[in-house]
């Protein structure tokens, strides 16, 4: 056992210098997928299952329990029944399966964790330990104040944490959706203003746009002499300005 949390320590260490990014952040989940976000919140423990087995490859005979983070994967006999066992997880340990198909993910593509993403979840952490601290407290003392508040607040860290999952979990579905494909190539279009003033400041073209002719001229524009614009000089000596 101490083996296997030194290797979980490491782990860690490691997933700190990870350098690549998630394809969306929890700030912007929703809007990248509403439809899904809201299916997450509703049914977390079916989104979980689903997830879980997407990032295995559909490939059950992988299954471990908490993805081989915790202490206790590789021991509840995962390999006789995978789907009951994920079941199991994904409902009595919900939260732990949300994590665990996050490491997972993170260790497979190098992924980090942004500073913004890191508070997110570090705020729902302390809410929740604040709420259970006031629940605590109002059951010792017996004051309908801080009972009261401790309802509050126990009410809101579950709000902060129904969000925060459901918005992990579509941040996960989005990963693995830019992982098998779904996206597909992304289409040559025009650039924005701003790439078109790089050009025609003489700054070589960003990487994935083909050189167009006339370069060091606006985007797609061809030479002046293609279009039939009069040579310079014009008007002609003797042309009443």
């Amino acid at each position: 056992m101490a083996s296997r949390q030194q290797q979980s320590l490491e782990k860690m260490k490691v997933r700190q210098n990870y350098r690549n990014l998630w394809h969306t952040d929890l700030m912007s989940t929703i809007q990248a997928d509403t439809p899904y976000c809201c299916l997450a919140l509703w049914c977390a423990p079916c989104v979980s299952y689903l997830l879980r087995k997407r990032a295995l490859y559909n490939d059950m005979s992988r299954y471990t329990c908490c993805a081989g983070y915790l202490p206790c994967s590789g021991r509840c006999g995962e390999s006789r029944c995978p789907e009951f066992c994920l079941c199991t997880e994904v409902v009595l340990c919900f939260g732990n399966s949300v994590a665990s198909t996050r490491f997972l993910l993170q260790d497979e593509f190098n992924i980090q964790t942004t500073k913004c993403d890191n508070c997110i979840i570090g705020f729902m952490f302390c809410l929740s330990q604040v709420a259970c601290i006031f629940s605590i407290v109002a059951m010792i003392v017996g004051s309908e104040e801080i009972s009261e508040a401790s309802q509050i607040l126990s009410c809101l860290a579950d709000l902060v944490y129904c969000t925060v999952c459901a918005c992990m979990q579509t941040q996960h579905k989005i990963e693995m959706d830019k992982r098998d494909g779904v996206f597909g190539p992304q289409p040559m279009s025009v650039p924005p203003a701003q790439y078109m003033s790089r050009i025609d400041q003489g700054v070589p073209p960003a990487v994935g746009y083909a050189p167009q002719p006339g370069y060091g001229q606006p985007y797609g524009y061809p030479p002046p002499q293609s279009q039939g614009y009069p040579p310079a000089g014009y008007p002609p000596a003797g042309y009443p300005r």
